[in-house]
């Protein structure tokens, strides 16, 4: 099974290492300030707050060279709570795969809850995790990892559908901040 390195030590790190170890991979969990120890991953998930991701992939140049690269980030305007940050046209992810033109960038786990990864329901549903990438083995060997720790996956389309994943995760996010929703709760996907 595959080492996943994930670069964060919150929530949805500690979730997103449950689901790898689950599935009978490694999890490498490397905070922000570890960026003198190399990535062991070929998968490699960024599991930072999204104005963290430019320091991260500055303080990591070439590492991330080859490797499929997973935004987990909902591009949120931290200040008012109320927008995102990136243009209309395009997305985090989006933003993301022109700084690293040779990795094989995915967005995913936006649209979950670090409770409903962990928990592997919401509901009574089985979690399910959206992926979005140009690569398709990328996405499919991300799915069988997801698929493996006991969760659903399913392939969202092209990297241009991160638009609407962070627009979902970000309506997800303020309902759970305005107390609509909770935590543990959030989206699920009938299939």
């Amino acid at each position: 099974m595959s080492t996943v390195t994930i670069i964060g030590t919150g929530n949805m790190a500690q979730a997103i290492s449950g689901i790898v170890s689950k599935a009978g991979g490694t999890a490498q969990l490397l905070g922000t300030e570890d960026f003198a120890t190399p990535v062991a991953g070929e998968i490699v998930v960024l599991a930072v707050p999204f104005p963290a991701v430019d320091e991260v992939i500055a303080q990591r140049p070439g590492q991330l060279d080859g490797k499929i690269v997973v935004d987990i980030t909902n591009p949120l305007n931290f200040e008012t709570f109320d927008s995102l940050v990136v243009p209309a046209d395009s997305s985090a992810a989006q933003e993301i795969a022109a700084q690293l033109p040779t990795a094989r960038v995915l967005k995913a786990f936006n649209t979950t809850f670090a409770g409903t990864l962990a928990a592997g329901t919401v509901g009574p549903l089985t979690t399910t995790v959206l992926i979005a990438g140009d690569d398709t083995a990328a996405k499919e060997q991300l799915a069988g990892i997801v698929r493996a720790g006991g969760l659903n996956a399913v392939d969202a389309g092209a990297l241009k559908r991160a638009r609407e994943m962070e627009a979902l995760g970000f309506l997800q996010l303020t309902l759970a901040a305005s107390e609509k929703i909770s935590w543990t709760g959030g989206f699920g996907v009938v299939a």
